[in-house]
């Protein structure tokens, strides 16, 4: 997906209806759905090789263009003629967004792409040391190619992290980790959750029904739970000091856990990691990336300066 901002002042409302009129101050450009992921990977170090589709339309070029730019490998993007690359353009006053204008087709693909997406995906996990499924719901992610690339991983032992969308919980079965809110995860269990029983209740169901090694269950202010294969229930608090825009937050979080975890660190270790990458970008308006200094820094401050 492609991002766009708007970013300009209210000073009146508009004589033509009851909207605020924004004078536009500049515009910007940034990377959304699983492209951020891939931008998110790249700025912590690691080669990013992204599989998926755009438009074939200036949108689309532009979004390559750009990940070309950041190092990220897009020869596994499908172009599909007559389709919109998904576009978010937001319009953003004294901080607040105004609006927020899409452009999508979020329908399933035709048999030509959805097996084209399949052969670079299949290639891509070959060659990788960790696949990351960003599940926006936009018409890639089937029930047929998750589970064929997540066969495929873990059959080669190579880490699978999804950030999941709710729908499409029964096929991520035996995945290294899954990161789910807490609305999405009482959704796909069907039960919410409203206080730590009920998490409890819900953490446990998600990590027996998938079969998963780590249950991450993302809770806003209130961090994260950890629901581990073998019974451990770890629990971290946030780390953030600021919240100005949750935006990519997700994305930050899988794309962390998956470095971490190909790098070698622990479940808990890369968890940590992840936990404070999300609490920098949360920091800014927008879709943002961290770095490996930034993170350093977050857990410098936190232990203060140790």
């Amino acid at each position: 997906m492609l991002d766009r901002y708007v970013w300009g002042e209210v000073e009146r409302i508009s004589p033509e209806a009851p909207v605020p009129v924004v004078w536009v101050k500049k515009e910007s450009t940034r990377f959304g759905g699983a492209a951020n992921v891939a931008e998110n990977v790249a700025s912590l170090g690691a080669r990013a090789s992204i599989v998926g589709c755009v438009g074939d339309d200036a949108a689309g070029e532009e979004l390559l263009s750009l990940l070309g730019g950041r190092g990220v490998d897009t020869s596994g993007a499908v172009r599909v003629p007559g389709r919109p690359t998904t576009t978010k353009t937001r319009i953003i006053a004294q901080q607040q967004q105004i609006v927020r204008a899409d452009r999508e087709v979020a329908e399933a693909f035709d048999e030509a792409t959805a097996s084209a997406v399949a052969e670079r995906l299949a290639a891509a996990v070959d060659a990788c040391e960790a696949l990351i499924v960003s599940d926006y719901g936009k018409g890639v992610v089937t029930e047929d190619a998750v589970r064929a690339a997540i066969a495929r991983a873990r059959e080669s032992g190579r880490v699978v992290c999804v950030d999941p969308k709710e729908s499409h919980f029964p096929s991520y079965r035996g995945v290294t980790a899954i990161t789910p809110n807490q609305k999405e995860a009482g959704g796909a269990v069907g039960e919410k959750i409203e206080d730590e029983v009920t998490l409890e209740r819900v953490g446990w169901a998600l990590q027996r029904d998938l079969d998963a090694d780590c249950v991450v269950i993302t809770r806003g202010e209130h961090g994260m739970a950890l629901f581990l294969r073998g019974g451990e229930l770890v629990r971290l608090p946030t780390v953030a000091r600021e919240v100005y825009d949750v935006t990519g937050a997700g994305d930050t979080v899988v794309s962390a856990l998956g470095v971490a975890l190909a790098a070698g660190a622990t479940m808990v270790e890369a968890a940590l990691i992840a936990n404070h990458a999300a609490g920098i970008v949360i920091r800014e308006v927008g879709t943002a990336s961290v770095s490996t200094e930034e993170i350093a820094r977050s857990f410098a401050a936190a232990t203060g300066g140790s």
